[in-house]
């Protein structure tokens, strides 16, 4: 019965991601209502990149304050979980704070190279700047910038090279 409901969802899943991509009924209020109840669905099966995506929704698009803390609670569980996006997210709010969560660098930092050392190419530019202009209360440091910015170029090598040895036993 378990394995039935992870398909389910993992379908479920599927239906709102396609559903929110659509570019039919394009800012339609009952689309965004039926995109949201399938990503919260998702989300209370505990499948992780709906909890992701439903919290940012929540934190973006939520109409009251009680929604957008919903919305950063989700998206702070789906980084505790290892989601690299959501990691990058909950480092974004960190960095410019929100009225859920007060502004830490510190943190932001710490969120941005979990993201980054997960493959996360927008968390490694982040910290690649952050690195060479002195900021996010980091020193300047030419050193670690290069060694962000090295992650950023390798890591879609690496995911392709991944794809490729799975398709072709030969490169194995």
């Amino acid at each position: 019965m378990l394995r039935s409901a992870q398909v389910f969802t993992q379908l479920e899943y599927r239906l709102a991601s396609r559903l929110m991509q659509a570019p039919w009924l394009e800012g339609s209020a009952h689309k965004r209502r039926l995109t949201l109840h399938l990503f919260r669905r998702c989300a209370n099966a505990g499948h992780v990149d709906a909890l992701s995506t439903y919290g940012v929704m929540l934190f973006r698009r939520g109409q009251s304050a009680r929604d957008k803390a919903r919305g950063v609670r989700c998206v702070v569980q789906a980084a505790e979980a290892g989601h690299p996006e959501a990691q990058y997210q909950v480092g974004h709010i960190y960095e410019h704070g929100c009225t859920q969560i007060a502004r830490r660098e510190d943190r932001a930092v710490t969120w941005y190279a979990r993201a980054a050392e997960a493959g996360h190419a927008g968390a490694a530019q982040r910290l690649s700047r952050a690195f060479d202009h002195g900021e996010l209360g980091l020193p300047v440091d030419p050193e670690r910038s290069r060694h962000w910015r090295l992650a950023d170029d390798t890591a879609p090598v690496v995911r392709q090279m991944t794809s490729v040895s799975a398709r072709s036993p030969a490169l194995q």
